[in-house]
């Protein structure tokens, strides 16, 4: 029989989706973006099996993934690894939290990417884009969240040509999704996205992802 393809959702509470953390398979990928790609492809490729696993957080910044790497993606051993990461950083730096005292988003995912390489060489790559909206708690000071966000987008883009990854830009379809429906409409406090805006996330991934040569087949 052909080995199952895993594909392997990181991140933090926006691909947490307030997953269980137990064998409930209908509960276990959460309720976003994770499980709408799930139910799609493993429709599609029902005769396959694929294995969809979601090892999102809430509250996680990208040095958290790596603190929790070996358990929650090397020992996976994932054939595709979808990681969106950026706004817990922005977050707490933002916030002036001690945990935002020195700004790590570059430097920890770099790290994180290049074990990911040593140690998984043939697992494909996927980086997502982190976005927000002027809405909730970047509306407070826009200009400053956009701006450092900006910088976290770019080298979100960055890292994945260093490393081979496809990039599923974000932010621009949130934007242009505003143009339909006011901004809380997509994503409620500016950062975590509502149902529509799970959909808008999911849309985007297939389509970039499926036409790539990382598609799932």
């Amino acid at each position: 029989m052909e080995k199952r393809q895993v594909i392997l959702f990181q991140g933090d509470s926006i691909t947490d989706g307030n997953r269980a953390r137990n064998d409930d398979p209908n509960h276990i990928l959460g309720h976003g973006y994770p499980y709408m790609i799930a139910g799609q492809l493993g429709y599609e490729f029902a005769g396959k099996m694929p294995l969809f696993i979601n090892r999102g957080i809430s509250g996680d910044r990208v040095s958290d993934l790596y603190a929790r790497w070996n358990e929650d993606c090397i020992s996976l051993r994932p054939d595709l690894l979808s990681i969106l990461i950026g706004v817990n950083d922005l977050w707490r730096t933002m916030k002036g939290e001690p945990s935002g005292v020195t700004d790590r988003f570059e430097r920890a995912y770099r790290h994180l990417l290049e074990e990911t390489r040593e140690v998984l060489p043939d697992t494909k790559l996927v980086l997502c884009e982190p976005f927000i909206l002027n809405v909730g708690a970047p509306a407070e000071d826009w200009n400053a969240w956009k701006r450092r966000m900006d910088a976290y987008q770019a080298t979100t883009r960055k890292l994945a040509e260093e490393f081979g990854a496809v990039f599923v830009p974000l932010q621009k379809a949130f934007d242009e999704a505003c143009e339909r429906a006011g901004a809380d409409y997509w994503i409620w406090d500016g950062v975590h996205p509502t149902t529509v805006g799970h959909e808008l996330i999911a849309r985007e991934w297939l389509s970039v992802v499926q036409n790539s040569p990382l598609a799932i087949r």
